[in-house]
This record gives structure tokens, sequence and C-alpha cells, in this order.
């Protein structure tokens, strides 16, 4: 199994433990980005994982290839030049005190990438699956042109598309995401999304959810994925479901539907360590279910499973094992010491 994701891989800057960022006198680096940690995802369960993107030709983005080269992704097609890699500054909230994000992203080295940079069909050569997130059109008019032009290479192809909304409002607008994604949707297969995309960008909201106060409605989120699929005809619409305690507990869960039946995972109380990459990370559990073909139960609760654990890990990557996350989904949520 051969699966390709191309977006963003940026330098993450974050305060030790939950100090706040005036407070901080040193930041943590590491580094991370949506497509990029699913690729790593889907390398830790033993897929051959390609990340596409580029990254500027100087030691930072040698450091950013070596941090997945670690884990087993394949970053030979990531292209070289630019003048900077994308950062992100991090400060962790805790309590009832939220999570902010800061962006230094303008003008790098993928946003200013070209078609140029990328053989889509000597990349695809091989694969199974193509994912990219909303969050990679949003980055510049080009790479919307390129998205467009990989999701048709990648069906004409053969390959399952996979996109995962992931609506940013510091990048575009409501607007804007809209008339650019809808282009993308007829060569998607999977849509995955969250509580608050289908709204963000197509305008779709589940009644009787409330967001704020952590009040999610199943009813609700069927309903809007009955919508996507009667608007775009995807073979499968995946939801996850979180419904926000505070910044350090949350309720976790997801829906699955294939135009014919709804699959939703169990229901997980969590002690967030780090929430950056959660949705990444139900999205290559997902990813690696499907194609592994499992039945849809299955395929729902081992990508909730997996997110669930990477809530409990350091850093943007989901460093568990196939064997964790089928010892969770099996009902083994102790946490006991494994000796």
């Amino acid at each position: 199994m051969r699966a390709v994701t191309f977006g963003e891989i940026m330098l993450r800057l974050a305060p030790e433990g939950y100090l706040r960022f005036c407070q901080a006198d040193k930041f943590n680096a590491t580094y991370g980005g949506g497509e990029a940690n699913v690729a790593v995802s889907l390398a830790n369960y033993g897929v051959d994982a390609a990340f596409v993107s580029k990254v500027p030709n100087n030691e930072i983005g040698q450091a950013a290839l070596n941090s997945l080269r670690k884990y087993g992704v394949d970053t030979s097609f990531i292209a070289r030049g630019g003048e900077r890699l994308g950062i992100y500054f991090l400060e962790k909230g805790a309590s009832q005190r939220a999570s902010k994000v800061i962006y230094d992203r303008a003008h790098s080295a993928i946003a200013e990438a070209t078609e140029e940079d990328f053989d889509w069909k000597e990349i695809f050569k091989g694969a199974d699956w193509f994912h990219f997130t909303g969050i990679t059109p949003a980055l510049s008019d080009k790479l919307a042109d390129i998205c467009l032009f990989a999701v048709k290479t990648a069906k004409e192809m053969g390959l399952k598309v996979s996109c995962d909304l992931n609506y940013r409002k510091k990048l575009w607008t409501r607007e804007k995401a809209q008339a650019v994604i809808t282009k993308l949707m007829p060569y998607v297969d999977l849509l995955i999304a969250n509580e608050e995309d289908c709204q963000d960008v197509f305008g779709i909201k589940a009644q009787d959810s409330d967001i704020l106060s952590g009040d999610i409605s199943r009813k609700g989120y069927m309903s809007v994925a009955k919508q996507l699929m009667e608007r775009f005809k995807f073979e499968y619409v995946a939801i996850t479901l979180r419904g926000s305690l505070s910044a350090s507990d949350n309720k976790w869960s997801g829906m699955l539907y294939d135009a014919k039946d709804f699959y939703f995972s169990k229901e997980y109380l969590i002690r967030i360590v780090d929430r950056v990459g959660g949705g990444d990370s139900f999205g290559g559990g997902l990813i690696f279910s499907l194609m592994k073909g499992f039945d849809l139960q299955r395929c729902i609760d081992f990508a909730v499973g997996a997110s669930c654990l990477k809530h409990t890990i350091e850093g943007d990557v989901n460093l568990v094992s196939y064997e964790e996350v089928i010892r969770l989904i099996e009902g083994d949520a102790s946490g006991r010491v494994q000796r």
C-alpha cells in the first residue's frame, strides 16, 4: 500500500509547558503540518507513505525533512527552493484558557511553489491513495491550481482521494474557501470534516449542537453528512465530533457515512496533553483502515481510537503503533503500565 500526501510542513515554536507567550524566554522547536502529520501516522502503521511539499534549500529545510525521514516517510518528491520555511507559534491552553496559534508563514517556500516543482504522474506511480487538506489551496492561488491539477491526475491514475476540510480563518475568507474547495470536491472520494468546517466552508450547520458548550447532536451531524453526500456524491463522509468541555478535557468521537448507513465510534473522555494534530491522526487512522479494507465500523473505531491516543502526545505527529490502537478500541482504556 502506498499513499501520497501534499501540503506544508512548518517549524513549530512553543513555550515550555503551559507558559504564555509573554512569559517565555525559550521555545521548543518541532516540525509538523496537516498532511505531513497524516504521512507519519500512515508510516507508523506500515504504509509506504510519501509527503510532497517544497522547503528552502538550507539547514532549516533539511531539518524539516529529517523530522519526517526518522519516522519512515518518503521525502524524495519534496522540491527544494524558496526563501523560508513557514513557522507557527503555539501557546498551549489549559482548563478554561484556550490555546493560541500565531502564524508566520507568508511567502513560505510551498506558498510560492509553481507547477514545475511537481511531476504528479511520476509522484503517483504505484500509489493507491492521495490526501490533501483545505489548508494547502488556501496558501496561494497558485497552490489552489496545483491542487486541482493533482486531484485530477490522481483520479486519472486510479487513486482514491481524500480531503480534510481544515478551514483556517486566518488564511482566507469563507467565501473564497467555498469557491476554491467546491472545484476540488468532484475528485474527492473521502471527505473529512470537524464540527465547524461544514458550516464555515459550505454553510451547512448541524442543528441542536452548540460547540461552545460542548453539546454535540448526532442527529444534527447525520443531516450534515447527508447534505454533503447529496451535493458532492462522495464515497464516504467522516466527521469528528469534539465536545470541548475545556482546553484540558474533551469528549471525542466520530461518524462515518457511506450514503447508506451511519457508523459511530464510542465516545472517549480525554485529558489533553497536546491537541494539535488530533484531526490529522483521525485522518491517518481512517485512511489506513479503508486501505486495509476493514469493515466500516472498524474503520471509524480505529480512526477515533488513534486520535484519542494522539491527544496524549506532545508535538504535531501521532507516534502510536497499530497494536496500541487495537488495544484501546478493544477495551483496554485503563492506562495501566505495560510490562
